[in-house]
């Protein structure tokens, strides 16, 4: 195996038009809400954009939001409580779902720390 590290095509894409998957992977990653997690890029045409970075094994996705759509999905989103986080049972379900995707466990932020 070589050591050079082959780079990732990066995707750059709305929330709205990733697959039903990629969407699941990303509560589990992020189960608290996206809006802390935002960074900032600047795209091909020179203007600052943000956006939620999420790595597969395949692609490096930015997507983008603001903070205020990232809290507008959360706000309008079943899956996660009044609160803002992401309901344990299904949590529990998208964990088992995706259980066998090691690029998952690697980002998982650390519940039982907290």
């Amino acid at each position: 195996m070589s050591m050079v590290q082959q780079s990732k095509p990066r995707v750059i894409k709305n929330y709205e038009k990733l697959d039903k998957a990629i969407k699941e992977q990303i509560k589990i990653v992020y189960p608290y809400g996206f809006s802390e997690y935002l960074i900032t890029f600047t795209n091909k045409d020179g203007k600052l954009v943000s956006a939620l970075p999420f790595e597969t094994d395949e692609k490096y996705y930015l997507v983008k939001m603001t903070e205020y759509e990232a809290e507008q999905i959360i706000d309008e989103d079943d899956d996660f409580d009044s609160s803002g986080q992401l309901k344990d049972e299904v949590k529990e379900d998208y964990e088992d779902k995706y259980a066998d995707l090691d690029y998952l466990s690697g980002q998982l932020q650390d519940d039982e720390e907290n």
